[in-house]
């Protein structure tokens, strides 16, 4: 049982459809899975706690927060992770195909959440300037539901076999057909799928009606996240190109040191407005 375990993502085609050259593979079905579940759970939320939006608003709303997560992640990626390869490889900044063997659409190979996070809060921003919206009002209605749905985006890495962790000799390890060196490794994205996802979804969900002030739960989604993938990181193999800062931190564990900063400043600022109003 156990080595039927370490092997299943030998035994997965990340390939969900193929049609001739084309090929869509469930990385990108996860994100549109993920994309719908938070839709639904906002929705959910509008009706239920009968919140002062209309659905027409939340789709304009959620059109901007795609485009500034795709290109966010995608620019984060660029600069974080990888901006050597691409000063040197512009067009492949904005190409998600593979023509090396005809059409292949491959996804939008690398992205980074915190860029994708940067990008929704400045698409946000935008769309509530012009809407005349509150927009710690409206990141409290979406914060408790994007977990979830970030979750199936892990679970798009998982089946991919990308974003594994470092090697490991514990008996859940697995083997990823993408590691070079075919060794026991920690099926970090799983551990993240969970924690930045299922767990800090029951978390958020089942505080969403509590509001202490306006952007308290943007605030504990930001410190939440950036301590849950702080810690996962240590298991989580470090991107080649950059591994990690004085050997012992990551990118990611650095970009989540300011994500929980930032949660940190607002709700000090937002609690400091709420004594002095």
């Amino acid at each position: 049982m156990i080595d039927f375990w370490q092997h299943i993502p030998e035994h997965i085609n990340p390939v969900f459809l193929e049609a001739g050259s084309f090929q869509l593979r469930y990385y990108g079905l996860m994100y549109l899975i993920a994309f719908f579940t938070i839709y639904f759970l906002v929705i959910y939320r509008i009706h239920d706690e009968n919140i002062g939006y209309s659905k027409e608003t939340i789709q304009d709303g959620f059109v901007w927060a795609i485009a500034g997560l795709l290109i966010g992640a995608r620019l984060g990626y660029v600069v974080f992770y990888n901006p050597g390869y691409y000063a040197a490889h512009p067009l492949a900044v904005i190409l998600p195909f593979d023509l090396s063997e005809g059409f292949r659409f491959v996804g939008i190979s690398g992205m980074s959440y915190h860029g994708g996070l940067a990008g929704i809060i400045l698409a946000a921003l935008w769309f509530c300037r012009r809407r005349s919206i509150h927009f710690l009002q409206l990141a409290d209605l979406f914060c408790p539901a994007i977990p979830l749905g970030y979750t199936f985006g892990r679970i798009g890495n998982f089946l991919n076999g990308e974003l594994y962790g470092r090697a490991t000799d514990v008996w859940w390890g697995m083997y990823f057909p993408l590691d070079p060196l075919s060794r026991l490794r920690h099926p970090s994205q799983l551990y993240e799928a969970f924690f930045e996802g299922v767990f800090l979804f029951v978390i958020l969900w089942s505080i969403r009606k509590k509001g202490w002030f306006d952007g308290s739960l943007l605030c504990i989604y930001l410190v939440g996240y950036g301590t849950v993938r702080f810690c996962i990181e240590f298991f989580r193999q470090p991107d080649p190109q950059i591994g990690l800062f004085g050997g012992l931190i990551s990118m990611g564990q650095l970009l989540c040191l300011a994500m929980i900063g930032a949660g940190i400043t607002i709700m000090f600022v937002e609690r400091r407005k709420g004594k002095t109003a």
